[in-house]
């Protein structure tokens, strides 16, 4: 009987903590971004969000701005393999076009030893973030005008959460 008093509890609130959220890409003048919402700053692990130019001209570079935040109150760390903060030795970006066509990744394929050492890691202060820009054309095959999408894959690397997806028209 002791243990149904114990595991009742722990049960509702895992099933509390998988309750579905939705969080919406916001559109602006010339950006599309994936956005923070309040449930975000509640969490204690870290996220990231993406943002990208929604119409680039065929040719231009095509930037990602990969940002990552710390909602937390204390300092937390991340590992920055399959992240951009170590651009283009892991795929780390599933990029479709309007087909659902995946874009052939062209580069390099780190082989590591696990588990990652310290130099691995980045540190984030609580409350605060860090950004970095990445030029997908370096390492990803984008060369017919479409309209793509870019989903975060590389989570289970970092253990960044990147809820939601952005795109762009490269025309």
């Amino acid at each position: 009987m002791k243990n149904y008093k114990l595991i009742l509890p722990v049960a509702l609130l895992a099933l509390s903590a998988c309750s579905q959220s939705t969080m919406k890409t916001e559109s602006g003048d010339a950006k599309a971004d994936s956005t923070i919402t309040a449930e975000q700053s509640a969490e204690k692990g870290l996220f990231a969000t993406m943002k990208i130019q929604q119409n680039i001209k065929v040719g231009d570079s095509v930037l990602l701005r990969f940002t990552v935040y710390n909602p937390g109150d204390s300092t937390q760390q991340f590992c920055k393999w399959h992240t951009p903060f170590e651009p283009l030795i892991s795929k780390y970006l599933n990029i479709t076009d309007e087909k659902g066509e995946e874009v052939a990744y062209k580069g390099a394929m780190a082989k590591r030893m696990m588990p990652p050492p310290a130099s691995a890691y980045m540190s984030l202060n609580a409350k605060d973030s860090v950004g970095v820009t990445v030029d997908l054309l370096k390492g990803y095959a984008i060369s017919k005008p479409a309209q793509y999408k870019i989903v975060y894959v590389g989570q289970n690397m970092s253990g960044l959460v990147v809820k939601d997806s952005v795109v762009f028209t490269y025309k």
